[in-house]
């Protein structure tokens, strides 16, 4: 039995992952490549190697003939006789090869054929490894910049950080751990190229997903998700339990659900609001923390029409417009937004019929006031906010 070589190959298999059948298919290989170096040629030449002992044979088939024309093919009748007496013109004769005979180039080159095939196979298993993950969460340690892209270490591997996946106005410090989605792995001849991002919005999915037990068991479901990385997300959920609240399992007990995916993503708002099939409650339950009169939807034309009321135009609209186009991304729908004025002056509630009870339903507040009203969406801090 070839104990060292044995116990190398189960080494390179524990630490590199490479199966031991691989790379004594390396070393047949490079057998054939070294007699090949050494002779000129290897056609005539058979390597067996015992996969439990690692013993091998090396050894060069050749005809028996009166007079040798070529040495590396043929052999003549006395030396083979020298072998087994038995040998007689045009038998073959198994002769056996000493590797300790090769040349000095031979020898390296063999060499080399081991160390390339162990290399690509290190990077086949790397490569595996993590194309099973895109679209996964995992830890990373910040590397360092180059220019104003961040190699962050993955273990195994090294990522890249673009500067268009990082998050505007966050920073990061070398040997700092962070948690990345892997957007793409691919495989190239340095081996795989993993390209990460702090900004994709199925990162704050997968947050939730690690967090909330209920999502990760199939009983709530994060039907849709728009974001806009270091300012604030909108997600929408659904529970198909009837007895499980999909907001409340989201935000967790004093919002400590909630506030583990914040600190992760570094006092990001999350608007978490319920996920309705009518896509009119739906988009109401977008416009949150505004309260919202009523919404006129058009399910072909993708459009929408809504009326709050004048105190609440600013809050349903959003500072820079943010709330509405977080909340038309979330719904898929073009959402136009009026005020009660402007509805009545435009002939909306002319249309539709004006509900005048509105305000005695809802108990709103004398008109003027900026308070945002009561919603069941959660925020960032697990109540909602108004913004300025």
């Amino acid at each position: 039995m070839n104990k060292e070589l044995l116990e190398a190959l189960n080494v390179l298999e524990k630490e590199k992952e490479i199966s031991k059948d691989t790379l004594l298919d390396a070393i047949e290989t490079s057998l054939l490549t070294a007699c090949k170096n050494h002779f000129g040629k290897a056609d005539n030449v058979h390597v067996s190697i015992d996969r439990k002992t690692c013993d091998y044979e090396l050894y060069m088939e050749k005809e028996v003939v009166e007079e040798v024309e070529d040495p590396v093919l043929q052999i003549s009748l006395e030396d083979a006789k020298k072998l087994y007496a038995g040998y007689g013109i045009g038998d073959t004769v198994r002769q056996e090869i000493k590797s300790k005979e090769f040349g000095r180039i031979a020898t390296q080159n063999a060499k080399n054929v081991i160390l390339q095939k162990i290399r690509e196979e290190e990077r086949k298993a790397v490569f595996d490894q993590f194309h099973t993950k895109e679209h996964e969460v995992v830890t990373g340690i910040v590397q360092r910049y180059i220019g104003r892209n961040i190699s962050v270490n993955l273990g195994k591997a090294d990522a890249m950080l673009n500067e268009v996946e990082q998050v505007k106005g966050e920073t990061y410090e070398p040997t700092e751990r962070i948690k990345v989605l892997i957007l793409e792995v691919k495989d190239t001849t340095r081996g795989p190229r993993i390209t990460v991002s702090r900004t994709h919005p199925e990162l704050v999915k997968r947050l939730f997903e690690s967090e909330v037990t209920e999502i990760k068991d199939g009983i709530v479901e994060i039907k849709a998700i728009s974001r806009e990385a270091g300012s604030r997300t909108k997600m929408a959920v659904w529970s198909n339990d009837p007895n499980v609240d999909p907001v409340g399992a989201c935000v967790g007990v004093n919002g400590s659900r909630v506030n583990a995916v914040v600190d992760e993503l570094r006092g990001e708002k999350i608007d978490i609001i319920n996920w309705s099939d009518n896509s009119a409650e739906l988009i109401e339950n977008a416009l949150s923390p505004a309260k919202v009169i009523c919404v006129i939807a058009d399910d072909d034309e993708k459009t929408a029409q809504v009326v709050v009321p004048d105190f609440q135009l600013s809050l349903a609209i959003g500072k820079v417009g943010q709330n509405a186009r977080l909340a038309a991304r979330l719904t898929g729908y073009k959402i136009d937004i009026k005020s009660e004025t402007q509805a009545k002056e435009s002939g909306l509630f002319d249309e539709i019929g004006y509900i005048e009870d509105y305000y005695e339903e809802d108990g709103e507040e004398a008109e003027g006031t900026e308070e945002a009203p009561e919603t069941e969406s959660a925020e960032a801090e697990g109540a909602a906010e108004s913004e300025e």
